[in-house]
């Protein structure tokens, strides 16, 4: 008899045991962690895209803003199921290498020099962004870089490198933060930085400097979405990371990116990539 109460015992157990596993996989099915940079997360995009999609799929969404570098390292680590970030090599890199699948095209926007008004560089008249840089260290005026390995940190050593120069010195300062709190310290300083546009216009009710160059097809900055690769990190949420990709993507999601910013700044501040 006791031998039929311990056999029952041990079966009731291990029935417990295998219903809480699957109750925890089911919570764990419903949540993805987002690696994803400062600009998406400092200009609010990420606060229209993130509650749609949690209506839509009844799946939470955990986003940590970090610059590129740090949000890629995130998803080889394992500590993130997707990323969204802005250096094409950087991502390509991360997917050859086998952290990441199923990388697509999200968004765009650009990047600008800002700087004070009175411009004491002269860069407004200049054509091409490696002369503005060329012209900024030549006379050694105040250059706030992020440096911090983000996405536009990457952009502006490309820009650095192209230009010939090695920013050196009291006039290149390295802020080692987010894109909002570099624009703060630039403006505080009275200095130049580059920035994408989306911040830009999220933080221009809050300083006093302006754009004084733009356009240079170096300038482009496109955003890429990816999958942590369930092979490599068998605890990643991919089947949310893929349903997370499919609606930043679809016509739903892509409609949110086109609209974002056109009613307060009269401009989008992202241009979609999938559905135009």
């Amino acid at each position: 008899m006791r031998k039929i109460i311990s056999i029952l015992i041990v079966s009731m157990l291990l029935i417990i045991y295998v219903i809480g596993c699957a109750t925890t996989s089911k919570i764990e099915e419903k949540e993805i962690i987002l690696s994803t940079t400062t600009s998406t997360y400092d200009s609010g995009l990420l606060d229209k895209l993130i509650p749609a999609f949690e209506k839509k799929y009844n799946i939470s969404v955990t986003p940590i803003a970090v610059g590129t570098g740090e949000a890629l390292r995130m998803g080889e680590r394992g500590e993130v199921d997707v990323v969204l970030v802005h250096a094409r090599s950087a991502e390509d890199k991360f997917v050859e290498e086998g952290f990441g699948v199923n990388r697509k095209d999200v968004m765009h926007n650009d990047f600008v020099i800002i700087g004070p008004e009175e411009d004491p560089a002269n860069i407004n008249d200049l054509k091409k962004v490696v002369d503005v840089f060329k012209t900024i260290s030549e006379n050694e005026i105040l250059f706030a870089s992020r440096g911090d390995d983000s996405g536009t940190h990457k952009k502006e050593k490309k820009i650095w490198e192209e230009a010939g120069v090695e920013p050196k010195g009291d006039w290149h300062i390295e802020v080692g933060q987010g894109m909002a709190n570099t624009i703060m310290v630039a403006n505080e300083k009275n200095a130049y930085t580059l920035t994408d546009r989306g911040t830009y216009l999220s933080q221009q009710d809050n300083i006093q400097l302006v754009i004084l160059f733009e356009g240079d097809p170096l300038l482009l900055n496109p955003y890429g979405i990816i999958a942590v690769n369930p092979d490599k990190h068998p605890k990643a949420n991919y089947e949310g990371a893929m349903k997370f990709i499919e609606f930043i993507t679809s016509k739903e999601g892509q409609g949110i990116i086109k609209n974002f910013g056109i009613e307060k700044y009269g401009q989008p501040l992202f241009f979609p990539d999938v559905i135009k």
